[in-house]
């Protein structure tokens, strides 16, 4: 039996209007396909977007939290403690002095008599107090550093600074909260990543799969086209098209989700922060974040489509 050759019917046209013109219709047609079955169209696009809503969910929690901590009233504190020989009034000219500092939000003197008494209430000792000769605090400064002084290198080189104060004989930094609280974040950070990164190939995989088990049921027609001398570009086109379509509503789904799940935190997230005498309030996702998600979306539906149709349509061939 003689070889068959495929007809040259399909020549590249170079106009940009006729190459725009076949692109949406295309399209469409990728759309007006979908729109016949939304029942499966609706349950893709939705795992599509959850899967794309986590990432950025979690995203949306870290950076809440860094509002939070940056914003805490309980944030890094320094104690100053001062020399013996320091009197109250000069202790006071020493807070005036800290407190002029522009990389300090608010400073406050525990003079010697007001350190013992605390010493006293809270140790149990007040009886033993009592017998001393003279009172063995030495005044003390707390500081509470800016705002813009809130990772452990930049509040440890401001206690150096001020420890460097004739009049101060120690500065003893409180960082744990903040130490711990950097890695609790660089945590999350990294397993959201790694989560991204994860959904990421999910979503590639749906769609590689949905596009894979479209390609089965149009096997026949494909075959046709290319003995007609349709070319694989040619082919390709409406399969890349509804991978974009499954992406683009994927991505309209997950932020849908990310922001109803604002709107529910929300109230309650207000009434917490009432509780603590805090105007904090939940953030929304970032323009750069919110056009990830909406870019994100056709971007991995239109690579998982690419791949899907670039391993199975070299496996169909006309005979």
């Amino acid at each position: 039996m003689a070889k068959r050759t495929r007809q040259p019917g399909f020549k590249r046209n170079r106009n940009p209007v006729t190459w725009l013109l076949r692109h949406a219709q295309m399209s469409l047609s990728s759309l007006g396909r979908l729109s016949r079955s939304p029942l499966t169209t609706l349950m893709t696009a939705t795992v599509i977007g959850i899967a794309l809503a986590l990432p950025s969910g979690l995203h949306l929690i870290v950076d809440n939290v860094r509002q939070l901590s940056s914003s805490w009233d309980g944030s890094a504190s320094i104690s100053l403690f001062l020399n013996q020989s320091v009197s109250d009034e000069q202790a006071e000219q020493v807070r005036a002095t800290v407190a002029k500092r522009t990389d300090v939000a608010e400073s406050r003197l525990i003079s010697r008599s007001a350190a013992l008494d605390e010493f006293r209430r809270l140790s149990g000792f007040g009886q033993a107090i009592e017998l001393l000769d003279h009172n063995p605090l030495p005044p003390v400064v707390l500081v509470r550093p800016a705002a813009t002084v809130q990772d452990a290198d930049a509040v440890g080189r401001l206690a150096q600074e001020l420890q460097a104060y004739r009049e101060i004989d120690l500065a003893q930094v409180d960082l744990q909260w903040v130490e711990r609280l950097g890695a609790i974040t660089g945590t999350i950070e990294r397993a959201v990543l790694i989560l991204a990164a994860l959904l990421a190939g999910a979503v590639l995989l749906i769609v590689g799969n949905t596009i894979r088990l479209e390609i089965q049921n149009r096997h026949s027609e494909i075959e046709i086209v290319k003995l007609v001398g349709g070319t694989d570009a040619f082919i390709r086109r409406p399969f890349l098209y509804e991978g974009l379509w499954y992406g683009l509503l994927g991505g309209a789904i997950a932020l849908l989700l990310v922001l109803a799940s604002l709107y529910l935190l929300d109230g309650p997230v207000e009434r917490l922060a009432g509780l603590y005498e805090s105007g904090f309030s939940l953030s929304v996702l970032d323009p750069l974040s919110l056009f990830g998600v909406l870019l994100g979306g056709p971007a991995l539906g239109l690579t998982g489509a690419w791949l899907a149709v670039g391993r199975h349509l070299a496996e169909i061939q006309p005979e």
